[in-house]
């Protein structure tokens, strides 16, 4: 098991290093000029040609990558052009908001879709089974941006139920988990219908397995096959889903933010590409692919952890 974790470890290190320098190349490659943008038109050719030595831009592209990536091994992600700040800080200052949205969703989402899943498998081709897939199918078709819109609409500006705007009061717990309820709704929603449908796949599969009916001819209850025996199975699935679903939500939660006004990674790319502020995009964008690759890797070790086939398998 501690061999398979660092191959994975070592994959991600990869991953990350590789992943990230595509995106280096792909923000030089946007179209129009971030000294332009910062300085104006009518910046003198002095004052330009120190921006671009401050910002590392007068250097050739392959020089710049490995600057990066030496000054990102000692902590160093360079200094806002606009603000003065390190870049760190303000990553962090933002990735907590970020953070929060995404695993308040995805645990919401994995709770109900979990429990709808076991239900619609135990109780297959019943009412209530094609009532759940009817609804897991419906939500899935639905994308963020349009259940961030109308739930904004509806119980924040028709019925008033939650705030509209803004992350809630720093420091007061009960007031930003308000906050988030709305936001983490929009951007949960669709992966409850992914992760029902799911798990009811795979519990079906392992229903019919060998060891589950040889479980039932020694008259063991009901609850205790399917809980103990067939859903650490069926899961298997699920958690790969579930740690790629983290990576896969902190693109929705750039639409999440900028709907609801709420602060995060996503509203800074989308503010620091508008403003070509290439330290920070680079900043946020190796926080967002460290989040990516982080739960991805922790998911196939704990496949790993339930299912010894997977490790050696690997």
């Amino acid at each position: 098991m501690i061999g398979y974790i660092f191959k994975r470890l070592g994959l991600a290190a990869i991953i990350t290093v590789l992943a990230v320098t595509l995106l280096f190349l792909i923000i030089h490659m946007i179209p129009g000029d971030p000294i332009t943008t910062m300085l104006g038109p009518r910046a003198t050719p002095e004052l330009r040609a120190a921006l671009e030595e401050r910002m590392g831009l007068d250097k050739p592209l392959p020089i710049q990558i490995v600057l990066f990536f030496t000054n990102m091994l000692r902590g160093d992600l360079g200094t806002d052009v606009f603000s003065g700040r390190a870049v760190t800080a303000i990553v962090f200052g933002q990735l907590p908001y970020t953070l929060a949205l995404i695993f308040v969703s995805i645990t919401w989402a994995a709770i109900l879709g979990i429990t709808l899943g076991c239900y619609s498998a135990v109780n297959r081709n019943s009412l209530g089974d094609r009532l759940a897939g009817i609804l897991s199918v419906s939500v899935i078709a639905v994308p963020a941006f349009v259940v961030s819109l109308y739930s904004l609409l509806l119980f924040a500006v028709k019925l008033k139920w939650f705030p509209a705007i803004g992350a809630g009061e720093p420091g007061n717990l009960p007031d930003q988990f308000w906050h988030l309820v709305l936001p983490s709704l929009a951007i949960g929603l669709s992966w409850v219908g992914y992760i029902a449908r799911l798990v009811r796949a795979s519990m079906l599969e392992v229903l019919g397995e060998g060891h589950i009916r040889t479980a039932r001819a020694f008259g063991l209850p009901k609850s205790w096959i399917t809980y103990k025996y067939a859903l650490r199975l069926a899961i298997l699935p699920t958690v790969t889903v579930i740690g790629v679903g983290m990576g896969f939500l902190l693109s929705a939660a750039v639409f999440t933010e900028i709907v609801f006004s709420r602060p995060g990674l996503g509203k800074l790319v989308i503010d620091s590409i508008t403003t070509r502020n290439y330290p920070v995009v680079m900043g946020s964008v190796l926080f967002s692919t460290l989040i990516f690759v982080a739960s991805t890797t922790l998911a196939d070790i704990i496949n790993a952890l339930l299912d010894p086939r997977t490790r050696k398998g690997s």
